[in-house]
């Protein structure tokens, strides 16, 4: 789906998932900066919207989603996924109920087939999941924003700002009184700067939620059952992922960065030692420079320098090893 703010003077299209809203408007770190300063908003336009109603619908998602949300209350923001039966992670939902219906935000492309999971598990809940993607658009205002939110527009309310679910129709309208514009570029830096993982960048397939610290946040491990909870339960009560996310320094000398899949070693084995991991996402923060997430096998030494590719790299801790 194309956004119609990509008309925007500057805008230059986003690739890969993001592809079909601006990746930056002209000027990346000043993009940045406005962003971490509170002001703009980002356009979000391409991630899936999935909503369900009826009376059983918070009942039913904590059946299904790694979170509790059986008592969630009006207006709270949370995140869940949901896992396959082994327990890898199959869908992110960023999600918040407004006391009728249940409100989610996915990755670009995904929600037909999590729509499709849901329909299959609906039995006798009273319940209608809808893929409402065509009728409404996300956008992101920073943490710190004053700019106003449109009456009855459902906004989840984060530490990192607010995702609004804003009716398709009034995008271009609400981005003439939110500007400036700002791209998934910028939004992006800022999410690696935070360690937040993404579905599809910091996942494979048979990535579990302990190694992208998605436990706590994304996983409550105090409710009932729910697909691949024997797997999560395993890990915590039991041993240790097999792998680890870790935020990356990267040599500020180097001209590209390294991109998604991109091979991580250890620097004392040089660029042909054994591969340990692989790079998620990388970005070049307004202020950090060079940064970059990877997951690795946990056994890295949290001490040790690594290659991003050919790039140096310093690794901070992000989940324990």
């Amino acid at each position: 789906m194309k956004s119609p703010l990509l008309s925007l003077p500057g805008a230059v299209p986003g690739e890969g998932p993001d592809e079909g809203v601006a990746a930056h408007y002209g000027d990346l770190f000043r993009e940045q900066r406005t962003l971490a300063d509170g002001t703009g908003f980002v356009d979000l336009s391409h991630r899936g919207v999935i909503t369900v109603t009826g009376e059983d619908r918070l009942s039913w998602l904590h059946l299904l989603l790694t979170q509790h949300v059986s008592e969630l209350p009006p207006g709270q923001a949370t995140e869940a996924l949901i896992l396959s039966p082994h327990g890898h992670v199959e869908h992110a939902l960023y999600l918040v109920d407004d006391g009728g219906t249940t409100w989610a935000h996915v990755e670009p492309g995904t929600q037909q087939a999590l729509l499709a999971y849901l329909e299959s598990m609906k039995f006798f809940y009273r319940v209608e999941a809808v893929d409402a993607t065509d009728a409404y658009a996300v956008v992101h205002l920073p943490a710190g924003s004053i700019t106003p939110v449109p009456p009855g527009t459902v906004a989840r309310e984060t530490p990192y700002g607010r995702d609004l679910f804003l009716p398709r129709a009034r995008l271009e309208e609400f981005a003439a009184q939110a500007a400036p514009a700002i791209g998934v570029l910028a939004h992006e830096a800022l999410r690696i700067e935070a360690h937040r993982p993404r579905l599809g960048l910091e996942t494979d397939h048979r990535t579990i939620p302990h190694e992208l610290g998605w436990i706590g946040t994304a996983v409550h491990l105090n409710k009932g059952c729910y697909r691949g909870q024997e797997t999560v339960a395993r890990v915590q009560n039991l041993g240790k992922p097999p792998r680890r996310l870790v935020f990356l320094h990267l040599d500020g000398s180097e001209v590209k960065l390294p991109g998604h899949g991109a091979p991580v070693r250890l620097a004392s084995e040089g660029p042909d030692g054994r591969q340990l991991g692989f790079v998620t996402s990388s970005a070049r923060h307004h202020e950090l420079g060079p940064i970059a997430l990877a997951l690795v096998k946990r056994n890295v030494p949290v001490d040790a320098d690594l290659l991003a590719d050919t790039t140096a790299a310093a690794q901070e801790v992000v989940v324990e090893p």
